[in-house]
């Protein structure tokens, strides 16, 4: 069955069918391929697009860029400094200005709700380039990379996710694995409770397609694992949890033995950065010194053969170029 998603907004994996992600999946595969032959043939010529800002990001906004730049489209980017949206505008008529200039809006901020009402209010399609509960485009980048990198296709796959499993990596990943027919293992501190809505919702998605959907506080879940993924503890401006968070999360750290856990020599490490896996940022530095070692990871995990976090670094933008292509081409 043939699959068109113009005009289509894309703010949560749960709105696309199967079909749809593995169209766009498709789609990220070929134009990566075409841009390593130079054969790149501007199929965003003459549209814009916004890119909003409310939360700081080097991928995102250079995925986003580059991908549209690409295919001959042109980006303008707003900051909260360079926006009036929600100050002295609404939201909702920013979203009806923004939509009579642009082609289509990206927005990387907090509510969901505001990515939401983008999409409501704009008339064009809208892309959500994180929230607090979602981060769809991430995870698209991320199936891909698996899809590179494994002997098996995603819906044969196991998916374990290590640390503050109430994050919205998490959450985007339960949604992603749900959609795709994946095994996927929330592998966190029992003391923290989990979005049951999200999980319900997710485990219901799962149902249909032979996916699973687990949380887990014991490391017997890592067995049989073809991803180990983790995130920071503490995202932007949460720093005040971070002693707390360094006493939960420390037993949960991605290191080799915990790496080994998988059993399977095969298994993939991965990360959406950006990570705290040696003492070279000065974040890291300032909470080793007050006697917190902040590292999700460690750095000989991070730099290991099982480590793929570039090749899914540089995958946010050929997907990000094919949701765009796909949405308003």
């Amino acid at each position: 069955m043939a699959v068109n998603l113009k005009g289509r907004s894309f703010l949560t994996l749960m709105d696309f069918t199967p079909g749809e992600i593995r169209y766009l999946l498709d789609l990220a595969h070929d134009l990566k391929a075409k841009k390593r032959l130079g054969d790149q043939t501007e199929m965003l010529k003459g549209k814009n697009i916004v890119l909003l800002f409310d939360k700081t990001s080097t991928r995102t906004r250079c995925a986003f860029e580059v991908a549209c730049l690409d295919e001959g489209g042109h980006v303008t980017f707003l900051d909260p400094g360079s926006s009036q949206m929600g100050k002295k505008e609404s939201l909702e008529d920013t979203a009806k200005v923004l939509g009579r200039f642009f082609d289509g809006i990206e927005y990387r901020g907090y509510e969901q709700k505001v990515v939401e009402d983008l999409a409501r209010h704009s008339g064009v399609p809208v892309w959500n380039g994180l929230t607090d509960v979602d981060h769809p485009t991430q995870i698209l980048a991320d199936m891909m990379t698996m899809e590179e990198h494994m002997k098996k296709p995603l819906n044969h796959s196991k998916v374990v996710f290590c640390g503050d499993i109430r994050n919205n990596m998490s959450y985007a990943w339960m949604y992603g694995c749900a959609k795709m027919g994946i095994h996927f293992v929330a592998y966190g501190p029992s003391e923290l409770e989990v979005d049951q809505e999200i999980v319900e919702k997710a485990r219901a998605e799962a149902e249909q397609t032979g996916g699973k959907i687990e949380i887990a506080s014991t490391p017997d879940c890592l067995k049989g694992a073809d991803v180990i993924y983790t995130d920071v503890w503490a995202s932007m401006g949460e720093e005040a949890q971070i002693p707390e968070k360094v006493r939960l999360m420390t037993p949960y750290k991605v290191t080799m033995d915990l790496i080994r856990a998988a059993e399977n020599p095969d298994v993939l490490f991965m990360h959406c950065l950006p990570a705290f896996h040696d003492f070279e940022t000065k974040m890291a530095k300032e909470w080793k010194e007050k006697g917190y070692d902040i590292r999700e990871v460690e750095d000989e995990a991070f730099r290991s053969k099982h480590s793929v976090v570039f090749d899914e670094a540089e995958n946010r933008m050929h997907t990000i170029k094919a949701i765009i292509v796909a949405t308003i081409a």
